[in-house]
């Protein structure tokens, strides 16, 4: 049993039920016995029958009101004519059970009276025929059912004992529903997710737990903005030595000679690196900061992947590699950034090409998926490299993540591009990840939510980049 609100309430339920079980059971164990009150009954016929024989109406009545003093006791005498014999004003409930009747009018429930007794004998004389009708004192005995059993009245507790147990269960576990959603919420990347712990000095463990996740989720929304401005900070900060750099650059190439050339070129290089990679950390920033605005206008994701896929396809001639590209016919609208997904897909696809096996080639399929009550779009890019270990998987979209230094030296990678891939993605509402093929390679696979019931038309249309031949 998994969740913790039913191991409350069951627990609770049953811990309810058995006490009231076990306390109905010791009542009626504790219930006096009948023959105790059959021999009082026959006691006081024969004493109120002796009373009114010997002094009248007076003395059974003083009789029969000591009884209720001293036994608590009501009792009420009654001739073959129905009248009652010390003149007393009877119950109702008297009446009916001396002229025969049940002894209640609502058999089966809570009872208005106590418990009664009914008895009868002849006078002395055997002319007259008494009735002695005698209400119980109120004992342990209070519900009753068909036939003497508690059933009815049983079911009724053990209900509302469960409508209890339930409130008082969700009263409990509500705190820990919260705290469960905005931890859900602190790891889907919202910094803004807070408990809501009460203002109030509460100082049970659920309620400091709250105000302690509140402090941490605060703090780490405090730490993950400074690293962001941080981060944008510095990188705007370097574009102006980069500038001055580029512009002494340039005056070097007019003053220098041949000799010089080789050094110049590495200079420049470097320094394009240096500005590109300037640029990828302030788009990073610019993803990271939950504070940003960024316009949203509908993208035609099929004319953005058939033009990235033809760069790539000229970029891979380089390396012998091609660019193979199914892009079914259908309404591939997706409402975005249109630079932001450039982005996210051109850095998919140029790392595809940088680390295919060389000759070979890459492929780009885009379709579409139904997921719950929405379409999405499903952009899935493989090459035919080496593949990743499968505990780098995850890792791959983290910042500055390099599998191999060397490698990243090689390639000029510097481990940004699928970390912005992968913020884009996400805040475009979808989601990226990575795979192992079985028959080699990698496979990046991105998702994103189409803005329109669902592609038109499922036909595969013809390749937009074809391959072309070494």
């Amino acid at each position: 049993m998994k969740s913790l609100f039913l191991r409350i309430f069951l627990s609770f339920w049953m811990a309810f039920a058995l006490f009231l079980v076990l306390a109905i059971l010791v009542t009626l164990a504790l219930r006096p016995r009948s023959s105790t009150w059959e021999a009082l009954r026959t006691s006081v016929l024969n004493d109120a029958v002796s009373a009114y024989e010997a002094g009248g109406e007076h003395q059974l009545r003083q009789y029969l009101q000591e009884i209720e003093a001293t036994q608590h006791v009501r009792a009420y005498l009654f001739d073959e004519r129905g009248e009652e014999l010390s003149h007393r004003a009877p119950p109702d409930w008297a009446i009916r059970v001396a002229q025969g009747g049940p002894r209640s009018s609502r058999d089966g429930f809570i009872l208005p009276a106590p418990p009664m007794q009914r008895d009868s004998r002849a006078s002395s004389d055997g002319k007259h025929r008494y009735t002695l009708v005698m209400g119980l004192p109120p004992g342990p005995r209070v519900f009753i059912g068909p036939r003497g059993m508690p059933l009815p009245a049983l079911f009724g507790l053990v209900l509302s004992s469960g409508i209890a147990c339930y409130f008082l269960s969700w009263y409990l576990t509500k705190p820990i529903v919260r705290l469960r959603s905005a931890t859900l919420r602190l790891a889907a990347g919202d910094l803004t997710a807070r408990t809501g712990a009460p203002a109030s000095k509460k100082r049970d463990e659920v309620t400091s737990l709250m105000r302690d996740f509140d402090a941490m989720a605060e703090r780490l929304e405090t730490l993950v903005k400074a690293q962001s401005r941080l981060l944008n900070d510095i990188s705007h900060e370097l574009r102006s030595p980069l500038a001055r750099l580029n512009v002494a650059l340039g005056l070097a190439r007019q003053r220098a000679g041949v000799e010089s050339t080789d050094m110049l070129d590495r200079i420049e290089l470097e320094a394009s690196r240096l500005n590109e990679l300037i640029g990828r950390i302030l788009t990073l920033a610019r993803l990271e900061d939950g504070e940003q605005r960024v316009s949203q206008t509908p993208v035609p994701l099929g004319e953005l992947v058939a033009g990235v896929a033809e760069d790539a396809e000229f970029e891979a001639q380089e390396r012998r590699c091609h660019v193979h590209t199914v892009i079914p016919e259908g309404d591939w609208s997706v409402r975005g950034n249109d630079s932001l997904l450039h982005s996210a897909v051109e850095n998919v696809v140029r790392n595809a090409i940088r680390y295919t096996q060389e000759g070979s080639s890459v492929e780009i399929e885009l379709n579409s998926e139904k997921r719950g009550d929405r379409a999405e779009a499903v952009l899935r890019v493989s090459d035919s490299g080496s593949g990743v270990p499968a505990d780098a998987l995850q890792k791959l979209f983290e910042p500055f993540y390099r599998l191999d230094d060397a490698r990243g030296r090689l390639t000029g990678g510097v481990g940004l591009g699928l970390a912005i891939t992968e913020r884009a993605v996400r805040f475009h509402g979808g989601k990226v990840s990575a795979f192992n093929r079985a028959e080699g390679g990698l496979m990046v696979e991105i998702r994103l939510p189409l803005s329109v019931a669902g592609v038109r038309s499922r036909e595969v249309a013809e390749p937009v980049s074809s391959a072309m031949k070494a």
